[in-house]
């Protein structure tokens, strides 16, 4: 088959190379990929620690071409959405069955490729606030794909969301559209206390974020993307007026349990138009090139989709 494999003699790290078939182990399907979204995360610190020859991806759309030997999963010839380390990049890949999610017959599995990582990172991470209707919750990296996700389903889960942007006089009309209520440039502007955080950035925003949190309020660091330290000034962590039991919690979204039915209900939403994928680049995987560097270089807001053809 073909795929895409790391190639760091290559200008772009990567070349299109014939490569052997997956061999499904008994609990994965077999995937003819038909569409995979890239994320901030793959092109800017996966490929670079990648080592030659492998095929990477996390987010891919296709269909079953093979169903799981031990019957779990989707049968053949079913549309689903994949998430997996790596393999994403290539007409095929094998997938553990706890990791696809069905999609529905009609929708378009462009679309459906940008689910994996930005829409169940968002869905779990605000499933870690708890209820969130009628409460306050801050979304920093708000621009991004798992930012523009998370504006989304927490607007569909009653929130007052407050999304954080480098820039609001550019993405705020759009990030309004999508459910923010307040756009604001920085976590340090936030008005009053806030009840849930879901961090995308990391580094000093991560704790302005914490010090925002009202008592009982969560934090969620879901993404990284300052490569900055966290340093809490003496005081930031006092239980006292006002800041008794706020919380700080990890996250990898491959530690989650049961992602197959999440997966499953996020490509219905978005194939009824619930959420908006909000696709910025689509095009040829031979572009690959192309939509990386506008991801690296932050020129690419929301996701870039590449048809496997």
């Amino acid at each position: 088959m073909r795929a895409l494999v790391v190639d760091h003699s290559s200008p772009s790290g990567l070349r299109m190379d014939q490569v052997p078939d997956p061999q499904p182990a008994p609990n994965q399907a077999l995937i003819q990929v038909t569409a995979t979204s890239l994320n901030h995360g793959e092109i800017v610190s996966l490929l670079a620690a990648a080592p030659d020859g492998m095929v990477p991806g996390w987010d891919a759309a296709g269909i079953v071409v093979q169903a799981a030997a031990d019957g779990s999963g989707p049968a053949a010839g079913t549309p689903v959405v994949t998430l997996a380390p790596e393999g994403a990049w290539a007409e095929l890949r094998a997938v553990d069955t706890d990791l696809i999610g069905i999609v529905p017959d009609t929708a378009d599995l462009g679309a459906a490729s940008t689910i994996p990582v930005a829409g169940a990172s968002a869905l779990r991470g605000l499933h870690r606030l708890g209820p969130i209707l009628g409460r306050r919750v801050l979304v920093t990296g708000a621009t991004g794909g798992v930012g523009r996700y998370a504006i989304q389903l927490a607007r569909l889960g009653g929130a007052h969301v407050i999304a954080a942007t480098g820039d609001p006089a550019a993405h705020g009309a759009r990030l309004r559209e999508l459910g923010a209520a307040e756009v604001i440039a920085d976590p340090a502007e936030v008005r009053s206390p806030v009840d849930g955080v879901l961090d995308l950035v990391g580094g000093r925003q991560l704790v302005d974020a914490y010090r925002n949190l009202s008592e009982g309020g969560t934090l969620v660091a879901v993404g990284h993307a300052a490569g900055q330290d966290e340093i809490f000034p003496y005081g930031a962590l006092f239980g006292d007026q006002g800041r008794h039991d706020r919380s700080m919690v990890t996250f990898f979204l491959l530690s989650c349990a049961n992602l197959a039915p999440d997966l499953s209900w996020l490509a219905r939403q978005v194939a009824a138009g619930a959420l908006d994928p909000n696709i910025s680049w689509r095009g040829d995987w031979a572009g690959i090139a192309e939509a990386a560097e506008a991801l690296r270089t932050r020129r690419l807001h929301g996701k870039a989709v590449l048809e496997v053809r």
